[in-house]
């Protein structure tokens, strides 16, 4: 059993010593651990430093591709070594790096294909009540997109059993947090959570500039997602709400003529006609993008054969 430890790194020099010197150096159950830092194109001595405390496997990107495309070439490197297992944590050293052994036991005891690590968010002094508060929510929107129960969807400290990676596809640039979380729930990819406790805050996270911008993308990433693999929820959803809205003016007509308070009221009639219209161009709007979804599915079923070819059995 193979174990790959992926760091995904930007400037990371100053915090990049204290992530690799509190890697385990033996996990039972494990018989190898690799060290994979993916350079996302840092300007600093991070490789430099990752190489001298021993780190032999890299990814290098030129330029900054993005957290999403660092996870996405990491894990194509890792299972193309040999990984049957990948835990993601981050160079700024906020995971604890000594709860991986803890992280990857659900894996290993065949109880998960991904184990998500819990920071405890309540409990986190530098995190503001609102961003708590937020966090919270987050977690609670995406698990229901998901169809799970998750405590802290947005945590990096992940680990990934390779049929759960060569099940999963990434196609948003942001962040893979919400994605893989909704991916993995429509596929019924078993998924748990561990409680993990996390280190002093080193910098201010160079993913996002300020939260909202955080809660705008992981909400938008969620919404792709969503719509991508239950589209059909999802416009129903609209059309009932739709074809209600536009009953109640048809009352309103019918009440008003049946009192024959006077007038036309032709406007009543105009509005529950066009609401009604909208509720069916909705559900036929649903119905085209479920087959589109249809033709993902047997697309993504072809991807997991030549993935299987790619990285071996």
């Amino acid at each position: 059993m193979k174990l790959f430890i992926q760091i995904p790194c930007l400037n990371e020099e100053q915090t990049l010593p204290a992530v690799l010197s509190t890697i385990p150096e033996s996990i039972p159950g494990i018989d190898e651990i690799e060290v994979l830092v993916i350079d996302d194109g840092s300007t600093d001595r991070t490789v430099e430093v990752a190489r001298a405390h021993g780190v032999t496997h890299f990814v290098r990107h030129t330029t900054n591709m993005g957290l999403a495309r660092s996870f996405r070439d990491g894990v194509d490197y890792a299972l193309l070594h040999g990984a049957d297992i990948v835990v993601n944590t981050d160079g700024d050293n906020q995971y604890p790096q000594a709860q991986i052994a803890d992280l990857v036991q659900p894996i290993l005891r065949s109880e998960a294909e991904i184990v998500i690590g819990d920071r405890q968010t309540r409990t986190i002094e530098h995190f503001s009540g609102f961003k708590k508060a937020m966090q919270r929510f987050g977690s609670w929107v995406a698990s229901r997109a998901a169809g799970l129960d998750l405590p802290d969807a947005a945590s990096g400290f992940r680990a990934y059993s390779k049929y759960s990676l060569i099940r999963l596809n990434i196609v948003t640039r942001f962040s893979y947090c919400m994605e893989t979380i909704v991916q993995a729930g429509y596929k019924r990819i078993a998924i748990a959570s561990i409680p993990i406790t996390t280190n002093a805050k080193t910098r201010e996270s160079r993913l996002f500039s300020n939260i909202w911008q955080h809660m705008f993308e992981s909400g938008s990433a969620i919404a792709r997602v969503y719509l991508m693999y239950r589209p059909m929820a999802l416009f129903a959803s609209v059309s009932a709400v739709l074809a209600a809205c536009g009953l109640i003016p048809f009352v309103r007509y019918l009440v008003l003529l049946a009192t024959d308070s006077g007038g036309n009221h032709l406007q009543s009639l105009l509005l529950g006609i066009v609401l009604v219209i909208t509720a069916v161009l909705s559900i036929t709007i649903g119905v085209v993008a479920d087959l589109t979804r249809l033709n993902r599915t047997l697309a993504e079923e072809q991807l997991d054969l030549q993935k299987l070819a790619r990285y071996g059995d």
